[in-house]
């Protein structure tokens, strides 16, 4: 919430042959040498490639490059995807990152719009009431939208574009930035740890994320429940 929130060397061994060697280097070599001496290493190689099997597959990372069907990165919770389109058009105003933006709503609220956390923080982005003009409903979207970027917006230039400042700042208050991160309040460090590497699998295109899964399990299934529930998802 704003606050002010081996490699493997191939052994090439040329055994020498003796005068009664039957090998490509043997005493009796035909004349064209050097033909027959590309051929024999040719086929040295041939012999001391390795053979894949299935039963040794490569593994390779899993990157899709894939968005959805509304341009967002599909690692984000259904109640996330939900706002989808706002969230495009939110960041697009605010010259944001659209993937930064879902990172931010995804650990503040998971899309719940009234969302309300023990200090007060308000909404999708969880917003502090100061952050409010006079007489704005915080709970509106549009206005918690528009408040939440303004800040994430500042934390990021703050930030000289560093997006792990940036989430910093927007959670401990724009301060943090400037200051050493063993300093930070340990929920800043917490935000941070998962923050930045969910907006990284995001902004890579990868079709899920280890880090989102963690978050999720260890504080973000309660929230996102309520979430689901105050969209009507699970019905």
């Amino acid at each position: 919430m704003p606050r002010a929130r081996s490699q493997q060397y191939d052994d090439w061994q040329t055994a020498a042959a003796d005068n009664n060697a039957s090998g490509c280097l043997s005493f009796y070599a035909l004349p064209p040498l050097a033909v027959i001496l590309i051929a024999c290493l040719l086929a040295a190689l041939a012999s001391n490639l390795p053979i894949q099997t299935s039963a040794s597959p490569i593994v390779q990372p899993v990157s899709i490059a894939s968005t959805t069907s509304n341009g967002l990165s599909p690692i984000f919770t259904r109640e996330v995807q939900y706002w989808g389109t706002n969230i495009i058009r939110w960041a697009n105003a605010s010259s944001l990152d659209p993937n930064l933006v879902a990172t931010v709503m995804q650990i503040e609220s998971c899309g719940d719009p009234r969302a309300l956390s023990r200090s007060g923080a308000m909404g999708l982005f969880q917003v502090m009431p100061f952050h409010f003009h006079y007489g704005e409903n915080g709970f509106d979207i549009e206005t918690n939208a528009r408040r939440g970027l303004e800040y994430l917006s500042n934390s990021l230039q703050t930030a000289n574009g560093n997006p792990r400042l940036a989430l910093a700042g927007y959670n401990g208050g724009i301060g943090v930035i400037g200051i050493d991160e063993w300093a930070w309040h340990a929920e800043t460090q917490r935000y941070v740890r998962y923050g930045e590497p969910i907006y990284n699998d995001a902004r890579g295109g990868f079709s899920s994320s280890i880090s989102l899964d963690e978050w999720y399990q260890n504080y973000g299934a309660g929230l996102c429940r309520q979430a689901a529930q105050r969209l009507g998802l699970d019905n």
